[in-house]
C-alpha cells in the first residue's frame, strides 16, 4: 500500500478496518484531479459532513456525490472569476481595429487620420457612422462610469496588452518548422504550369448521404448507431483473436470465470474528466443488455482511454459491482491502401506527362507529386484580415504543387468580427453594399485570390473542406455535408468535398477531416503513468487509428470545457446596453445518427490530414502519415501550412510478375515540410 493509501486510511477509515478499495480509488481520484493534500481532502470531507448531516458515512455513493459537490463548488468559483474579469475589462474603452490593407493589424489606427481610401469602404452590417471618429474610441457596451474616450494608440487599436506588428514585419516568414523524412531533396519549382492536371482525383466516400436533414435526431437511430458499433468491433476481435463464441461475456453478471468483453470506454459522471475510479465498461444490447459496469484497470500495466473508446479487456466479475480487467486485448488495424503494379504504372505515367506533344516525357525526370495542406482560421483573433491567406497564395504561385488542400474555417463564426459584423470591405467589392451577406465577403476574400491563382497555375487542383464553425456553411452538423461551388463563385480547378473525406489523388488514400479530434483526446484521455511517457501526439494518433474513424470520441468534449469567446475584442456583441453575454464556442455538433459516415471503409489512409491548434507535426504512425498543418493563422500573428513531396511509386519486377496488389508504402516515399508561413 502506498503514501497515499495509508494516509488516506488513517484520516477517512475506521480504526479497525481500512477503507473499501472501491472509495479508496475515489478519493485518490480526488487527490490527483485537484491536486490536494490527503489532509486538505479530509478538511473539505468535514466541511461537507457538516453540511449534509451528522449521520453521513463514507460510501461509494457518498464519495461519487462528495466529488461531485467539490465539482461545483469549483465551476462556481471559476465563473465568478471569470465574471469579475469581464467586469474589470469592460471599464475601459474599446475599439475596433482598421482593415485597411496598409494597416494589416490596427498598429497605426489613431496615429494617422483616415484616408480617401480608408473612407472609400462599406462596413458590412454597421453604420457609416462609426467611420467618421477616428481619433475616438467607443465606449464599451456595459461601461457604466462616465469613462472619457481616449485617442487610439496601438494598444487600444487592436485590443492586446502589448504592440503587434505587421504582418509583412513577421519573422521566421517561410522557415521549415519540422521536417519528416528530411532526405527526400525538394524539387525546383517548374518554370511553367502543365498543360494537363497530373493527377486524377476521386472520391471514396457516398458523399450524397451526406445531404441528410439536420437537427432531426431520433433516439432511437442514435441508439442503433452506437450498439451496431460495438457488435462490429466484437465480430473482428473474434476473427482476428479466433476466439470461440463461448468466450465473450456479459461483463455485468457475476462470475468468477474469465471471460472476454467488448465494449465502449464511457464515464460514470456527466461531469469532469474521465478518470481510472469513474471509468465504466458500455456494453451493447446483445452481448450485455446495453448495461454499464465499472471497470478497474489496477492490473494492466499500460492503457490509455478516452470516451467512446472501444476495447476488448479479459477479465472477470467476481462480486458482481466491478469488472476487473487483467488483459486489453489488441483490436487488429485495416489493411494498408495498395494498388494493382498496372494501377501504379498508370499513376506514375500520368506524373510523367507533359502535356507537351513536342517533349518525349520519357527523356525527361518525372517531377514529384506536390501537395500543399493549409488550415483555418485564416484571419488573427483581433481582426478579420486575410494576408496570410494572400501569402499562402503567393507561396503556391511560386512552387506550384499540384494539389492545395484548405480546410476550414475560413470566416469563423467565433470571430468576434464576425459575431458582431464588424468588418469592412471595399465599396466595389460587393454590387449591391445594402444585400451584402457572408457569401459575398468569402468571395472578396477567398474566391478571387484561387480565382487568380487558377489564372496563373490552371493544372492546380483546389480541394476546399468546410468546418461547423464556418459561418457559410448551411449544413451545420458533423458529418458535414458539401456546398455548391457555383454560389461561391470558385474556379473549376476548385472542389468543396464533405467533412470527413476519404479521396484518391492518384493512387494515394488520403483522409481529411477540419475536426479537431486530437485537441477533443488531449481533453478526454485517461492515460495511465507509464503510457504518459510516450509521445502524446503518436499515442492520440494511434488511437484515432486503430478506432477506423474520424470522430472515436463519444460524447465529445462539451461545448463548456472549451474557453468562452471574447466577444467584446472588436466591439460589443450584441445584446443590450449593460447586458453581459457569455458566448459558448461552436463545439464538435455531433449528429450521432449519422456518426457511421465518420468510419473508415475497407483500408488505411496513406495520408490523415486532421489540423488541430495543437502543435502542428507529421508523423508515421502505423504506416500512416498523420499530418496537422497547424493554422495558417494564429490569434495573434501567422501560423503555418505543410507541403508535401510524394516521389512516384516503385514496383520490383517480382510484384510484376506476382501481379498481386502493391502496398503504397507512402510513408517511405513522401517528404513533410511544416513551414511558417
Amino acid at each position: 500500500m502506498d503514501d497515499t493509501a495509508v494516509e488516506l486510511n488513517e484520516l477517512f477509515g475506521s480504526p479497525n478496518a481500512a477503507l473499501p478499495q472501491d472509495v479508496l480509488l475515489e478519493l485518490q481520484s480526488l487527490l490527483r484531479l485537484h491536486s490536494i493534500s490527503a489532509q486538505e481532502l479530509f478538511y473539505k470531507w468535514e466541511s461537507y459532513s457538516i453540511k449534509m448531516g451528522p449521520d453521513t458515512i463514507l460510501t461509494l455513493k457518498t464519495a461519487r456525490d462528495f466529488k461531485k459537490d467539490i465539482q461545483d463548488t469549483l465551476e462556481r468559483e471559476n465563473r465568478a472569476k471569470a465574471a469579475h474579469g469581464r467586469s474589470d475589462k469592460r471599464t475601459a474603452a474599446s475599439t475596433r481595429a482598421a482593415a485597411g490593407n496598409a494597416d494589416v493589424f490596427g498598429v497605426l489606427d489613431g496615429i494617422f487620420p483616415s484616408t480617401p481610401h480608408g473612407a472609400s469602404r462599406t462596413q458590412v452590417n454597421g453604420s457609416a457612422a462609426k467611420r467618421k471618429s477616428t481619433f475616438e474610441s467607443p465606449a464599451a457596451k456595459a461601461t457604466k462610469s462616465n469613462i472619457q474616450s481616449s485617442p487610439q494608440t496601438p494598444l487600444a487599436a487592436n485590443g492586446a496588452g502589448a504592440a503587434a506588428t505587421s504582418f509583412a514585419d513577421r519573422p521566421n516568414a517561410g522557415q521549415i518548422m519540422e521536417t519528416l523524412n528530411g532526405q527526400i531533396p525538394l524539387p525546383e519549382p517548374p518554370t511553367e504550369s502543365p498543360a494537363e492536371p497530373r493527377i486524377k482525383l476521386k472520391a471514396n466516400t457516398e458523399l450524397a448521404k451526406f445531404a441528410y436533414k439536420t437537427m432531426a435526431m431520433k433516439l432511437s437511430e442514435a441508439s442503433e448507431i452506437l450498439d451496431d458499433r460495438i457488435d462490429e468491433f466484437l465480430q473482428i476481435v473474434q476473427e482476428h483473436h479466433e476466439l470461440e463464441d463461448g468466450a465473450f461475456g456479459n461483463p455485468a453478471s457475476q462470475s468468477t470465470s474469465e471471460i472476454v468483453a467488448v465494449g465502449r470506454i464511457a464515464s460514470d459522471s456527466s461531469e469532469g474528466k474521465l478518470n481510472a475510479a469513474s471509468l465504466v465498461l458500455e456494453t451493447s444490447r446483445r452481448t450485455g443488455a446495453g448495461l454499464r459496469v465499472p471497470l478497474r484497470v489496477d492490473n494492466l500495466p499500460s492503457y490509455s482511454f478516452f470516451p467512446g473508446q472501444i476495447v476488448a479487456v479479459r477479465g472477470s466479475n467476481p462480486a458482481g459491482s466491478f469488472f476487473m480487467a487483467k488483459e486489453l486485448l489488441e483490436i487488429p488495424l485495416l489493411g494498408p491502401a495498395a494498388s494493382t503494379p498496372s494501377e501504379l504504372d498508370l499513376a506514375n505515367a500520368r506524373l510523367a506527362s507533359t502535356g507537351d506533344m513536342d517533349v518525349d516525357d520519357s527523356e525527361t525526370p518525372t517531377r514529384p507529386l506536390g501537395i500543399m495542406v493549409a488550415s483555418g482560421p485564416y484571419t488573427p483573433g483581433h481582426v478579420l484580415d486575410f494576408a496570410a491567406f494572400h501569402a499562402l497564395i503567393e507561396t503556391v504561385l511560386e512552387s506550384r504543387p499540384d494539389v492545395l488542400v484548405l480546410n476550414g474555417p475560413f470566416l469563423d463564426i467565433e470571430h468576434p468580427s464576425i459575431i458582431n459584423g464588424d468588418f469592412d470591405i471595399p465599396d466595389n467589392a460587393i454590387p449591391n453594399p445594402d444585400k451584402a451577406t457572408l457569401k459575398d465577403v468569402f468571395r472578396y476574400h477567398i474566391s478571387n485570390p484561387l480565382n487568380h491563382l487558377a489564372s496563373q497555375h490552371p493544372s492546380i487542383t483546389i480541394i476546399i473542406q468546410l468546418s461547423v464553425r464556418d459561418a457559410i456553411a448551411k449544413h451545420v452538423s458533423f458529418p458535414q455535408d458539401r456546398a455548391k461551388r457555383q454560389e461561391f463563385g470558385l474556379p473549376r480547378q476548385a472542389s468543396i468535398v464533405t467533412n470527413p473525406v476519404t479521396i484518391t489523388i492518384n493512387e494515394i488514400v488520403v483522409g481529411i477531416t477540419s475536426l479537431d479530434i486530437l485537441d477533443m483526446l488531449r481533453r478526454e484521455e485517461c492515460v495511465s503513468e507509464k503510457a504518459k511517457m510516450t509521445n502524446a501526439m503518436a499515442r492520440w494518433s494511434a488511437n484515432i487509428i486503430s478506432q477506423r474513424s474520424f470522430c472515436p470520441v463519444f460524447p465529445p468534449t462539451a461545448r463548456e470545457a472549451y474557453p468562452k469567446i471574447d466577444a467584446d475584442r472588436n466591439g460589443a456583441a450584441a445584446g443590450q446596453e449593460d447586458e453581459e453575454v457569455d458566448l459558448l464556442p461552436v463545439g464538435a455538433v455531433l449528429d450521432t445518427s449519422y456518426l457511421k459516415l465518420a468510419e473508415w471503409l475497407n483500408v488505411r489512409p496513406d495520408v490523415l490530414i486532421t489540423p488541430s491548434a495543437l502543435t502542428p507535426f507529421a508523423k508515421v504512425i502505423n504506416s500512416v502519415v498523420i499530418l496537422n498543418p497547424g493554422t495558417l493563422s494564429k490569434k495573434r500573428g501567422p501560423g503555418t501550412f505543410a507541403r508535401m513531396t510524394i516521389l512516384p511509386a516503385t514496383v520490383t519486377d517480382e510484384e510484376r510478375e506476382e501481379n498481386d496488389v502493391v502496398a503504397h508504402k507512402l510513408f517511405e516515399r513522401s517528404r513533410v515540410d511544416i513551414v511558417h508561413v
